[in-house]
């Protein structure tokens, strides 16, 4: 592994508050109770929603699903309670239009409807990728983290690379399809690589240079605008800030806060290293590919590629590398109690994905029983 050299822009002059602000965008699917099927009712849910929780929500691509999008958080507390709020009331509003909301990363059962919703832009969508714009419905979490500059975020994100595999792994919550396990832990990262503007984040040497390929990829017709940038991180199209998405969307509220702390630490650590000039690692792209393809089979359960170290170690070794590099960023942001609790917590339990099969193994195969699981999980706090 070599490295890129540091960026040309005086990013020690850009003014960083010490403690960063965090939000999350969580995407649901809509199902049905009896049989699993996605149900297309999140008209009828949006309708439903009353007052701030129909204001922090969201149309999705899919007439199955619905996000829930918190408002800027200064700590992990309060991001905590706008969570377990969102979800109980997208919860209720689903129950009132015959679904139940999960919070479970690709189609477990069965997607009978597959059209997009009437808008512009996603019919758009719809003839310009073709069959791939119809796969069953995949639900991601997303992570901002406040940052003042976009040249600044760019530079982030190239710093973040390496860790990004261990950040899926831990989010993995999607083994099922078609009613079976498929043998990865997130079938939605399999699902998403059909797309041509998803996948790892490139490197890019400055803002300019992340503007210019974009507009390249616009122009090319891989993307209809810039907004399609689905990138595992990207300066957001929309806030100053860093998005982290290469997550699927976590069963718990305590998976979500404990990502989003970790990224928030991630994101705060990477700045630290900019400003002490230590350059990004320069990481072939056919061996971030296959960190990522790794993360998204195993999970937690196995083994991860090693970006920084070379080779394939345990998941867990490489989650215990992210927590020592991020732990001056959590003691700062006061979060370290609470990502040692959850971390203990995830070892014990598992990831997402993990539950799930434990679920099947104890009932011989019931996804009914799986899927009545999951959404218990969806609104426990």
């Amino acid at each position: 592994m070599t490295n890129h050299p540091s960026a040309a822009s005086p990013l020690s002059a850009v003014d960083v508050p010490a403690r960063l602000t965090i939000g999350v965008e969580e995407e649901f699917l809509l199902l049905d109770p009896d049989t699993g099927e996605s149900l297309p009712v999140a008209d009828r849910v949006l309708t439903a929603l009353l007052g701030r929780a129909r204001q922090q929500s969201r149309q999705e691509f899919r007439h199955s699903m619905v996000e829930m999008v918190t408002p800027v958080c200064a700590d992990l507390a309060d991001l905590r309670a706008h969570l377990i709020t969102l979800r109980r009331a997208a919860a209720e509003a689903a129950r009132s239009a015959g679904a139940r909301l999960v919070a479970v990363g690709a189609t477990p059962v069965h997607e009978p409807h597959r059209t997009v919703p009437d808008e512009p832009r996603y019919h758009a969508m719809s003839r310009r990728f073709g069959p791939v714009a119809h796969d069953p419905a995949v639900c991601g979490c997303h992570v901002h983290v406040g940052l003042p500059d976009r040249e600044l975020a760019v530079q982030v994100c190239n710093h973040l690379r390496p860790w990004l595999p261990v950040v899926q792994a831990l989010t993995a919550n999607s083994p099922l399809h078609d009613g079976a396990d498929t043998g990865h832990a997130s079938w939605r990262s399999m699902q998403l690589e059909r797309w041509p503007s998803i996948g790892p984040t490139p490197y890019f040497a400055s803002v300019a240079d992340y503007d210019a390929t974009v507009a390249e990829l616009v122009d090319a017709g891989v993307m209809l605008d810039a907004a399609m940038v689905y990138w595992y991180a990207r300066p957001s199209a929309s806030y100053p800030t860093v998005e982290v998405r290469v997550g699927d969307v976590c069963p718990g509220v305590d998976d979500t806060v404990l990502v989003a702390a970790l990224v928030r630490a991630l994101v705060a650590t990477m700045v630290d290293q900019l400003r002490a000039g230590v350059p990004a690692p320069h990481l072939r792209s056919c061996l971030l590919a296959a960190a990522h393809w790794r993360a998204a089979h195993d999970g937690l359960d196995g083994q991860l590629v090693d970006l920084r170290g070379g080779g394939a170690r345990p998941a867990w070794d490489l989650v215990e590398e992210l927590f020592s590099t991020v732990t001056p960023a959590l003691v700062r942001h006061g979060d370290l109690a609470y990502v040692l609790e959850q971390l203990a917590r995830l070892r014990r339990d598992g990831t997402g994905a993990a539950r799930q099969r434990r679920v099947i193994a104890r009932t011989g195969g019931n996804v009914r029983a799986v899927l009545d699981h999951l959404a218990a999980e969806t609104t426990a706090g």
